[in-house]
């Protein structure tokens, strides 16, 4: 009876479960659920993949299909996991087999027991993520970061109340994913896991904070780049009690600093860094006991107490950056616990009492603040770490862009696990440790940009893990040899420059154990002859060996780089390899200036079609310009002044629309200027004096070059007037038009240049400009735009402050008519130079307006009238010559205008007085003792007030001296006032 029992109640529950499977439509089949198979084939057939991504998709059990796993009992399937394995970044043939993209079918709604879906790392092409995922009720895990999806994240997905963990992070792509508000997730109650990493949240405020405070259990938060604005400290209750990782970086935040993060005792990592944080670190901060990563750089000005940030409970501490803000005094000091210092401003307090703390930091940068004093020269014998020494797991130091000085010490070497070693731009002096040699895992070494002495210690050459080393801009000296290379075979990077008493002492048959791929020796002494070790440098991208005592000639070995060629300023001679171009066919930036190269420009230069600077100057180049240059479509800078070259300008460089700076000046170029030019619309500076270009300056220059700032087309054969429509060249600040045979007069819309009418800096730098939007990597390219301006008689060479210079020279033409008057309207003008003209007139009362004015050459023109009285107000004014004119009258010789002799003022008959030796008469006499009588008036009305004021203090004396005098002597008042009684009786 019971095995009938028994048997019955299992028929039962067949009989129950078949009519459940029956009234939703389902039956087993190959123990996967017929409709959830059907619904996944559907899936399927929305997506586009490669052949193999999803072969095993087609009949019989769905739960042993590639990514689906289902539930071991009952067969629903549970969890669909598609991810691409492969990073986006690389974009390999790999990801490519693996990629999905397509659309996602509403089908998936039939997986009613869906609790995994990850589509991550795929492109879906820029579609929308579907509102029906709202649906799947009993998700705990979603993931669609990387996912090619746009649009906004729809507000359904709160209906998820079972989810755990969301990943809807973008990438480089920018897919803009976006919210609208942050409503919905607060219905996400299960949530523990949220990344919404360069998801727009801008249309969400500054109430992001308070939204997402209503998820109970949330332990990671990553928000990285959400154009999160607002503050972050203002929340007077914080309900992250279960947060173990919070990440906001780059962001928009600008608020103190969050001092909530305090009460957080589980939390392991906090990443702040990038935003606009300010004021005091909370000290409490140093007593999180589980913290291993602290990131808070990169803020506006966020400062501390050393002593009590660092004594703190930070047991677990691995990375702490605090770099790029405001900390000052002695931070490293605190760390290590050797100094005793209270005398900074915001590092402050005593000294912690244990190093354990830190024995399992990893990474330490507080580079880029204000830390100051000098590393202990001496390290005390300390035994802590389990024995391992100070700061034993220390695998990357970064102590650039402070101001720490003193020596080197020796103890640094102690950190035998470290691998980057970066104190850049500091005050560090004397030589630098022989110990530095013997890192066992180093391969990263800065001390660029300090003031290092001595010689490079040959044990740098057992860094035998090197990959970098940075020695540049200190004052080292002595030999280098082969030995201090001899195991850096994995170097790649090698910066020396800017070390004038090293010199390079190889043989000739040396062959290096690394091959580089960036190399800089500038101003190092590699010569006389040309390096030969260097054609065993196959992979150089980047070679700087400008001012390095080379001479002899490039040979034809030499070549395959990418990025920067620079051998300026040495002695080289001979051609330039007719193959340059053929063997370096992706460089970007060709520098062979000051040399003594001869022969032509080879045509091959035309096949390094990536080229943006090119500067072949003061050489001895001779020959036609190529026009095979114009292939190099992306220069923004070319050079070739100070030459031999000769012949027409190629009409083809029209096609170098996007040059900024050509310099063809010093040359012996002839006819006129193409028509091409016209389509130079980005030009900045054009430079072509001093060659012999004839006919008319073209009418059409103020309209193709609107962003011109420079123009010199000085000492040529140029005629005709100035109709080029200067009022169109708002930024033009240097004009040179000196030594040509221009005629006509000057006309009034020379007054509408507007950028010499702004006094200061009239635009931002073109130097600037140029090397920031060169488009490669360069750092260390120190070569800039560099031009001479003729002015005070003599040539200037200006710069960085380029920018500063505004100038006109029309001098040495044949202009004629009256002096322009609009020119005062000019306020930012600092040369002025229309001398060896024909110019009449006289010179405008005006003149004083032209507060910036350092040189005024009017020479060998036909003024007339009188000096303006104005003219001494130009208080900038050192350069002056009105000589060889009509000028009569007076000269106003005080203030500025004393300070120039008679020289400046001959050739004038009719000019008299100081400096000249011609004394005024009449009226001018009459002038000179009227402005004697005014300075008499002076002298009287200085004697008068002197005169008063003596009366003035007579009196005083005369009153309150006997008065004091009284006070003080009791006696003598008694019998002063006995006596002034008497007197007062007998009177009446």
């Amino acid at each position: 009876m019971e095995k009938i029992s028994a048997f019955g109640f299992l028929l039962v529950i067949l009989c129950l479960t078949t009519r459940d499977l029956a009234c939703r439509g389902k039956a087993l089949q190959g123990d996967c659920l017929t409709t959830e198979r059907e619904a996944l084939l559907d899936f399927k057939n929305g997506l586009k993949s490669s052949n193999t991504r999803l072969s095993s998709w087609t009949r019989g059990n769905c739960c042993q299909w590639e990514g689906i796993g289902c539930e071991n009992n009952t067969k629903v399937v549970i969890s669909i996991d598609l991810r691409n394995p492969y990073p986006l970044e690389e974009m390999s043939e790999k990801w490519r087999l693996m990629n999905l993209s397509g659309e996602i079918r509403v089908s998936l709604l039939e997986l009613k027991s869906l609790r995994y879906l990850d589509l991550s790392g795929n492109r879906f092409e820029g579609i929308l993520i579907p509102n029906f995922f709202g649906s799947l009720k009993n998700l705990h895990y979603l993931n669609l970061s990387n996912g090619g999806f746009k649009g906004v994240v729809p507000p359904t997905l709160g209906n998820l109340s079972n989810l755990q963990f969301l990943d809807v992070s973008s990438n480089e792509f920018k897919e803009s994913l976006f919210v609208k508000d942050l409503e919905w997730m607060t219905s996400l109650v299960s949530l523990k896991i949220l990344k919404m990493d360069e998801v727009d949240f801008s249309m969400v405020g500054s109430q992001w904070m308070k939204a997402l405070n209503k998820l109970p259990f949330l332990t990671e938060l990553h928000l990285q780049y959400c154009s999160l604005y607002g503050p972050i400290s203002s929340q007077s209750f914080i309900n992250f009690t279960s947060l173990s990782i919070l990440n906001v970086h780059g962001n928009y935040l600008q608020s103190k600093f969050p001092i909530w993060l305090q009460n957080i005792s589980i939390i392991t990592f906090i990443d702040l860094s990038s935003n606009n944080l300010y004021g005091q670190i909370s000290p409490g901060l140093g007593e999180l006991p589980n913290l291993q990563h602290l990131d808070l750089s990169l803020n506006t000005d966020l400062t501390g107490s050393c002593s009590q940030l660092l004594s703190g409970s930070w047991k677990k501490i691995e990375f702490l950056d605090l770099s790029y803000n405001n900390f000052q005094g002695m931070f490293l000091a605190y760390l290590l616990f050797l100094v005793d210092d209270d005398r900074s401003k915001q590092c402050r307090g005593t000294i912690p009492t244990s190093i354990e703390n830190f024995c399992n930091l990893k990474h330490l940068d507080v580079s880029k603040n204000n830390l100051t004093g000098s590393l202990p020269e001496f390290l005390e014998e300390i035994k802590n770490c389990s024995f391992e020494g100070v700061l034993p797991e220390l695998r990357e130091l970064l102590l650039s862009g402070n101001k720490l000085t003193g020596r080197l010490p020796e103890w640094l070497s102690q950190l035998e696990k470290l691998t980057i070693l970066d104190l850049y731009d500091n005050k560090f002096q004397g030589p630098i440790p022989a110990s530095f040699g013997t890192f066992q895992y180093l391969e990263y070494m800065s001390l660029t940009q300090n003031e290092l002495n001595g010689i490079l210690p040959v044990s740098f050459g057992q860094l035998s893990e090197l990959v970098e080393l940075d020695v540049s801009w200190n004052r080292l000296t002595g030999i280098l040899s082969k030995q201090h290379f001899l195991k850096l075979s994995k170097l790649k990077v090698l910066w020396m420059e800017g070390n004038s008493g090293l010199v390079l002492n190889v043989s000739s048959t040396w062959i290096p154990p690394f091959q580089l791929r960036y190399l800089s020796m500038a101003s190092c002494n590699l010569g006389p002859s040309f390096p030969t070790w260097l054609k065993f440098q196959k992979n150089l991208l980047y070679l700087d060996m400008s001012n390095a005592n080379i001479s002899g000639s490039i040979p034809n070995w030499f070549g395959n780089m990418s990025s920067l060629l620079h051998l300026s300023n040495n002695k080289l001679s001979g051609s330039i390899p007719p193959n340059i171009g053929e063997s370096n066919l992706d460089l970007v930036v060709l520098f062979l200036s000051g040399n003594q190269i001869t022969g032509e420009i080879p045509k091959s230069i035309g096949y390094m079609r990536e080229l943006e600077m090119i500067d072949l100057s003061s050489n001895s180049l001779t020959g036609s310009i190529p026009s095979s240059i114009s292939n190099c479509s992306n220069l923004y800078i070319l050079n070739l002044g100070q030459n031999n070259l000769s012949g027409a300008i190629p009409k083809s460089f029209g096609r170098l629309m996007g040059l900024h700076s050509l310099y063809l000046n010093k040359n012996k170029l002839s006819r006129e200027l193409p028509l091409s030019f016209q389509k130079l619309f980005s030009l900045r500076i054009l430079d072509l004096s001093y060659n012999r270009l004839s006919g008319d300056i073209p009418t059409w220059i103020g309209i193709a070059f609107p962003s011109l700032e420079v123009l010199k087309l000085r000492s040529n054969a140029f005629s005709g007037g100035l109709l080029f429509g200067l009022s169109n060249l708002t930024l033009l600040h240097i004009l040179d038009l000196a030594e040509n045979n221009l005629s006509g007069s000057i006309p009034s819309t020379l007054g509408d240049l507007m950028a010499m009418s702004r006094k200061g800096n009239i635009s931002p730098s073109i130097v600037g400009y140029l090397i920031s939007n060169v488009n490669i990597s360069l750092t260390k390219v120190a070569d800039q735009d560099k031009l001479i301006v003729k002015a005070k008689n003599q040539d200037l060479e200006y710069a960085e402050s380029l920018s500063l210079v505004v100038s006109i020279d029309l001098s040495s033409n044949n202009f004629t008519g009256e002096f322009p008057n609009q020119i005062t309207k000019l306020q930012g003008l600092t040369f002025l130079n229309l001398s060896r003209n024909h110019i009449n007139g006289s010179i405008p009362q005006d003149i004083s307006m032209l507060h910036e004015l350092q040189s005024l050459d009017l020479s060998c023109n036909n003024l007339y009238g009188t000096i303006p009285s104005s003219m001494p107000s130009l208080t900038f004014l050192s350069y002056l010559d009105l000589s060889n004119n009509n000028l009569s009258g007076m000269i106003p010789f005080i203030g500025q205008m004393t300070t120039f002799n008679n020289s400046m003022f001959a050739g004038n008959s009719l000019l008299c007085g100081r400096p000249l030796v011609a004394q005024c008469e009449d009226d001018d006499l009459d002038q000179g003792q009227g402005q004697s009588n005014v300075e008499d008036e002076n002298d009287d009305g200085f004697i008068d007030q002197w005169f008063y004021l003596s009366i003035g203090l007579g009196f005083a004396v005369g009153i309150l001296g006997p008065f004091f005098l009284l006070v003080i002597k009791k006696p003598w008042c008694e019998a002063y006032f006995r006596l002034v009684g008497k007197i007062v009786d007998k009177v009446i």
